[in-house]
């Protein structure tokens, strides 16, 4: 043991050491016992350079020698496997045979030894197979089994059978990821469906044999579950369906057996066989009683997979039982069974895991029935009507929440699965609306009505909540405009006696969801405004009272004038008590915004005046104070509370999407825009805040973060507030340069740059940014990958909206050129691809902007060889659409340069690659500048292609989904 104690080999240099069964020894001991992780590294690297070597072919048989410890025999077996099945035509075809014969001998020997070497083995033998079938091995699976079948002295008859159940349980999955071409993968496909007469019967006959041990019988579904995915008949299966129907009766086998009537049953070339899964559904039908059992004694596994074999029969073949129309009575107690399963008693996920399984049934069922022609559909509704009602029904009592004390036991995670599975549920109900129509909803509210009008029998919060769920699952995506019951609902909602948060929430969504029907009917608002604003109030509702608010203010904003002053009241009432959380603290600003934008401009200003004063008071405060992070954190919440505000405040409805004739109820509104007013009394405190914290990204990204928001919803309006903002942003950049710097320039680049009476500002800002980041790309830009990012993203905003921008004569493009150039050359992707949205909107202006021309003529040929080094691998792959981009424009405005430069660039030895030929070279930039250059789609076509060849990928399973 103490040789095996020594290091092993490092991986070999040139000469390197031998690939030997020693030096293999040592490598593998230093892989599995060698505490140091960087000694275990060298050691797989260099057992991986050894699996793939041409002495793996020798070594690999020596070790799977009986006397070895099987890790050693392991990795000898798994080393045949990948020559056999990655090298297969390194092997000599005279050769085929006897490598067959030593696979036969070894499994063999070791049907009694280690499993997991026993497993390797067979699945080289699999890889051999199905690389020689079926000329060079006409009737491999037969051959197998007739081999195992033969009597053997030496090897015990069940660890024979155990071997070739083994063998024959791999041979389909090695078939599914193999490497075989696509031609080849029909072929074989179709010669193991054929010789699936050699393995069934003995399937079936070890299943029916009452002295086969339970192993050997799980092992027999195991090997069926395989065979079936190769898209065997259904009706060859039908006599091992049936039997591990049987063998569901077993405990020991049940797991098993389900998983292979599963897999038989969901083949998509199954619904061919309508007779057989006609046949199928008494067997499966037969299964209620062992289902009822299991339920009532909670035996959840034995639930969950009669459940999914039921689903499985259903889901993947409704349509072809469905056109059965005389079987339509085993098929609606088929659906009767699912029923049973998605209204499984218990709690979901604690007491049950098994209704979510059904649900993708219900959508499917349905999408079958409405997609037949009228007259067929209409038989099928009257008969299926009257199930999703009662599906609705179920849904809505497992919808329900447990009482409050089991629910005070349930873990954070079985709350987090259970939230998931009533969305799961809304999304059900929402989708059986289609079936059922404005009926469901009135069956709904007939409930909810009779539920809180009962006096004698009062009913739990659980079951109102879950009918307002329901409710609310439907109003939030359907248009219940038209709707006759919506009256008489928020009619309902404050009878409904609120003593429970769950409860409490649903109101509140339910209140969200009929938002778009409260501004159609503007005299119910004051029907249900009070109890959001109460709820306001309360931390626990804190989601749902905000987020109903918003949406009220949203969409009845026009309606809510006499409504403001209470809103605004109880909402800086919330604020300064500081009940929700940052987040909703800001929803609730976005609200006040859509709120205050409906109002006559004194009114906005005397709001804006008590709503934000204290804030800026608090600002103040904070402005003079030394920074720290608890003061920062206040600036930062005050700031973003103020920008959201800022977002939704728009007095000019440029977002708005209602009827002209709504807009008209207010009058035109004169004098500056409130957001103006209030961001320049508040300027010169913004800019003292920056002074003391231009050194902190967020404090930064926060203040750029009230302009940008404000210049987003105002448009124009922003106006005269751009001399100012571009001089404080030149300031801001000039002394730290930040991301969110650049962004707000370019947005004021985009709205503002092409109005005459804002242009100096703009580009007195856009050449200071620019200045002050090729200084940074002098220094070193690598460290900066988001401020090149955005960097290039302006210059590329720039030339969209003003190309003028590039003819200052203070502007240097040359360097900005190099800049870019460069930027194409970075590790990051995002800085890349916006690198190359640079030059695409630089190269169409070669013409109309001399300067840019002349540093195209000059430098073009660098950015061509930017981009080919890109295109040969230094780049991501999912860029190469970004680089074609440019080389089109290349061609499309300076084709006679590209000729000269891509003939140049191709000279070179070993550029962009040493994996492509010269011949290949000249292919490819031949076909660059060929008549096709004109296609922006073949061009792309191109540089994958291209790109592919540089990298050694072309024409291996890595290009596939390429």
């Amino acid at each position: 043991m103490e040789r095996r104690a020594e290091a092993p080999p490092p991986p070999p240099p040139p000469q390197g050491l031998d690939f030997t069964v020693e030096n293999v020894e040592k490598a593998l001991h230093q892989l599995y016992y060698d505490p140091n992780i960087e000694n275990k590294n060298l050691a797989q690297k260099w057992l991986m350079q050894a699996q793939v070597s041409p002495q793996a072919w020798h070594f690999s048989w020596l070790l799977l020698h009986m006397d070895k410890v099987p890790e050693i025999q392991y990795f000898g077996a798994s080393a045949l496997h990948i020559k056999i099945s990655r090298y297969w035509n390194d092997i000599p075809a005279d050769q085929y045979e006897s490598l067959k014969s030593q696979l036969f001998t070894h499994i063999t020997r070791f049907a009694s030894g280690s499993k997991i070497v026993l497993t390797r083995l067979c699945v080289a033998l699999a890889s051999l197979a199905l690389s020689m079938m079926p000329e060079a091995w006409p009737c491999a699976v037969a051959d197998m089994v007739r081999v195992f079948q033969a009597e053997d002295s030496n090897v015990d008859g069940r660890a024979r059978c155990l071997a070739l159940l083994e063998l024959l349980t791999v041979l389909p999955e090695e078939f599914q990821t193999s490497r075989l071409p696509q031609y080849r993968k029909g072929q074989v496909r179709s010669v193991l469906a054929q010789e699936c007469g050699s393995v069934f019967p003995l399937l079936e006959q070890l299943l029916q044999q009452r002295d086969s041990p339970g192993f050997i019988k799980q092992k027999v579904l195991k090997c069926f579950s395989s065979w079936v995915q190769l898209e065997i008949p259904l009706m060859d299966c039908e006599n091992l369906i049936q039997a591990a129907f049987t063998s569901l009766q077993d405990p020991e086998l049940f797991d098993t057996a389900v998983e292979a009537v599963v897999n038989a049953i969901s083949q998509p070339d199954a619904q061919r066989y309508v007779n057989t899964l006609l046949k199928l559904i008494p067997p499966v039908l037969g299964l209620q009683e062992q289902l009822r059992q299991a339920v009532q004694s909670g035996d959840m596994e034995t639930s969950h997979g009669i459940c999914r074999i039921a689903v499985a029969l259903g889901e993947n073949h409704s349509r072809a039982l469905l056109d059965q129309v005389e079987h339509w009575q085993s098929f609606l107690a088929l659906v009767n069974m699912i029923m049973f399963c998605t209204g499984i008693p218990g709690h979901y996920p604690v007491n049950e895991t098994t209704s979510s399984l059904t649900l993708t049934f219900w959508y499917t069922l349905q999408d079958d029935i409405l997609s037949f022609e009228p007259d067929k559909q209409a038989v099928y509704q009257q008969v299926y009507r009257p199930v999703y009602f009662q599906l609705v029904d179920v849904l809505l009592h497992k919808a329900q929440f447990p009482s409050d004390e089991e629910y005070g036991f349930w873990s954070s995670d079985e709350k987090e699965q259970f939230r998931i599975y009533r969305v799961d549920i809304s999304d059900t109900l929402m989708y059986v609306y289609e079936m059922l129509g404005a009926e469901l909803l009135s069956s709904l509210y007939d409930k909810l009505g009779r539920l809180l009008t009962n006096t004698e029998q009062p009913s739990t919060w659980q079951h109102t909540e879950a009918l307002l769920y329901g409710f609310q699952s439907i109003a939030e995506t359907i248009d219940v405009n038209y709707s006759d019951v919506v009256p008489g609902l928020i009619g309902l909602i404050p009878r409904i006696s609120i003593s429970n948060v769950q409860l409490a929430d649903t109101v509140m969504f339910t209140i969200g969801s009929l938002s778009e029907w409260l501004a159609d009917h503007p005299v119910m608002i004051n029907n249900v405004l009070p109890l959001v604003l109460q709820a306001l109030g309360n931390p626990e509702l804190s989601i749902s009272s905000v987020s109903t608010l918003k949406k009220i203010c949203r969409e009845c904003k026009y309606d809510l004038p006499p409504y403001a002053a209470n809103i605004v009241a109880v909402s800086q009432e919330v604020l300064m008590k500081q009940i929700h959380k940052t987040s909703q603290c800001m929803w609730l600003m976005q609200a006040l915004g859509f709120l205050l934008s409906a109002l006559q401009v004194e009114e906005i200003l005397k709001n804006l005046h008590s709503l934000i004063t204290p804030y800026i008071q608090q600002l103040e405060k904070l402005a003079d104070e030394t920074p720290n992070p608890s003061n920062r954190l206040a600036i930062i919440h005050i700031l973003g509370l103020l920008s959201n505000l800022f977002t939704t405040l728009d007095i000019s409805h440029h977002d708005d999407d209602h009827e002209s004739t709504e807009v008209k109820k207010l009058p035109v509104q004169q004098g500056p825009n409130p957001v103006v007013v209030v961001l320049q009394q508040v300027f010169q405190l913004i800019q003292k805040v920056l002074s003391k914290w231009l050194n902190d990204a967020q404090v930064v990204e926060s203040v750029c973060a009230i302009f940008e928001k404000s210049v987003k919803t105002l448009l124009d309006d922003f106006a005269p507030m751009v001399p100012q903002l571009c001089e404080m942003l030149g300031q801001m950049y000039s002394t730290i340069p930040q991301v969110s710097a650049i962004e707000l320039t370019r947005q004021l680049v985009h709205i503002f740059a092409h109005e005459p009476a804002h242009f100096p500002p703009i580009k007195a800002l856009f050449l200071l940014v620019t200045s002050v980041t090729l200084t940074l790309f002098q220094q070193g830009p690598r460290d900066h990958p988001d401020i090149v990012d955005s960097f290039m993203q302006l210059l590329a905003q720039a030339l969209k909206r003003k190309p003028d921008l590039f003819l200052c004569s203070n502007l240097d493009v040359k360097a900005v050129f190099q800049c870019g150039v460069l930027s194409l050359k970075f590790p990051e992707a995002p800085t890349v691809k916006a690198s190359c949205g640079f030059f695409t909107e630089l190269l169409p202006r070669c013409g109309e902007i001399a300067p840019v021309g002349q540093v195209v003529h000059e430098n073009g040929k660098a950015l061509l060889q930017a981009v080919l080094e890109g295109i040969g691998g230094q780049a991501s792959r999912s860029l190469m659409d970004h680089f074609a981009e440019i080389l089109f424009a290349l061609n499309k405005h300076c084709f006679s340069l590209l000729s000269v430069w891509i003939k140049e660039a191709m000279q070179q030895d070993g550029f962009p690659s040493a994996r492509v030929t010269p011949e290949q070279k000249e292919n490819f930039s031949q076909q660059i500048l060929s008549r096709e250059r004109v296609n922006k789609r073949r061009v792309k076509e191109m540089v994958k292609e291209f790109t592919l060849l540089c990298r050694g990928l072309h024409g291996t399973e890595y290009t596939a989904d390429y």
